[in-house]
């Protein structure tokens, strides 16, 4: 009996795991348990592909999980600069990307194996220029809304759009949010509760043109609308697409010879600068957004300000 004891396979020592099987283990982890995205699973096996890859490479060895509790500053530096001055070099938010992705997978590895590294908690990522948002002007927004409503030639379609581009330019929705709409939540009021980022509900308030515009569109539409179904539909009944609507916006852009930053979102950009300029206070604008934190929606300050420098500049006759 003893004998057939110790013939036993003993448990493999964490340290001696192969760094792919444990990559396998962690995106299996995002896309089961964090319920990630595909896109956004693969991004991340690629960023710790290439580092293990590098790692494999720098250390002149094959590596175990222990090397990788064992890397110090000068590595993951070695790795960063690397990935910066390639043939395909990467930019500063794409090598912040990068530093995140490796974050979580060392963070991963301590909770499921004790096995910790305190170099990457050291390495600062590159500073990265968070882009401003681009609304377009308050005349630009009425002159989308009113070209939706004439563009297409079938009345129930010219409707629907004009209803969308509405829901979200006037209530600040993202494009997911307005197309989630449903046949129950007729007849529209003054408020909508809608769900957006995180499974997080908020009350939303419309304006009486949104209700309006909805409700002209529901007496055309040549489907049946009922119960939870979707109340935009496309033109074989199904529920609209969001591809439908950025054609559409695509349509109007060229129509009108607005900017491509024109898209569904800088509808949605363009709800909160406009009700910024017109004395709306941030709070109240991150509460419209669905912001999680203030910081998400300070960044229409900086817009607002953007645009008083340019007047400031063309108009001051000391400019």
């Amino acid at each position: 009996m003893s004998s057939e004891l110790n013939s036993c396979p003993k448990p493999l020592d964490p340290k001696n795991m192969p760094p792919d099987n444990v990559l396998a283990q962690f995106c299996a982890h995002l896309q089961g348990e964090r319920r990630l995205a595909d896109k956004t699973v693969e991004a991340y096996q690629r960023d710790i592909s290439a580092f293990l890859g590098f790692i494999t490479q720098h250390l002149g060895r094959p590596i175990k999980l222990g090397d990788l509790a064992a890397i110090n500053i000068r590595d993951f530096r070695s790795y960063l600069a690397h990935r910066k001055r390639g043939i395909n070099g990467l930019s500063a938010s794409s090598l912040a990307r990068n530093l995140s992705s490796l974050r979580m997978f060392f963070r991963y590895i301590e909770r499921n194996w004790n096995l910790k590294n305190d170099a990457i908690d050291l390495i600062n990522g590159p500073k990265v220029s968070k882009p401003l948002p681009k609304p377009i002007s308050v005349q630009a927004s009425q002159d989308l809304i009113n070209t939706a409503g004439t563009i297409d030639p079938r009345p129930w379609i010219a409707a629907r759009d004009m209803s969308v581009i509405l829901l979200m330019y006037g209530a600040g929705l993202r494009i997911s949010e307005a197309l989630s709409v449903r046949v129950c939540d007729l007849p529209l009021t003054d408020s909508i509760q809608i769900t957006g980022k995180g499974n997080k509900a908020r009350l939303v308030p419309l304006l009486p043109i949104i209700g309006q515009a909805i409700e002209n569109y529901s007496q055309l539409c040549p489907f049946i609308l009922k119960g939870s179904d979707a109340l935009f539909r496309g033109v074989r009944g199904g529920p609209l697409g969001p591809r439908t609507i950025q054609k559409t916006i695509e349509v109007l852009r060229g129509a009108l010879g607005l900017p491509e930053s024109m898209t569904p979102h800088a509808l949605r950009h363009s709800f909160a600068t406009h009700l910024l300029a017109g004395g709306g206070d941030l709070r109240t604008i991150q509460e419209l957004l669905g912001h999680a934190s203030l910081s998400s929606t300070q960044i229409y300050a900086d817009v607002d300000a953007s645009s008083l420098m340019k007047i400031y500049a063309g108009a001051h006759p000391r400019a």
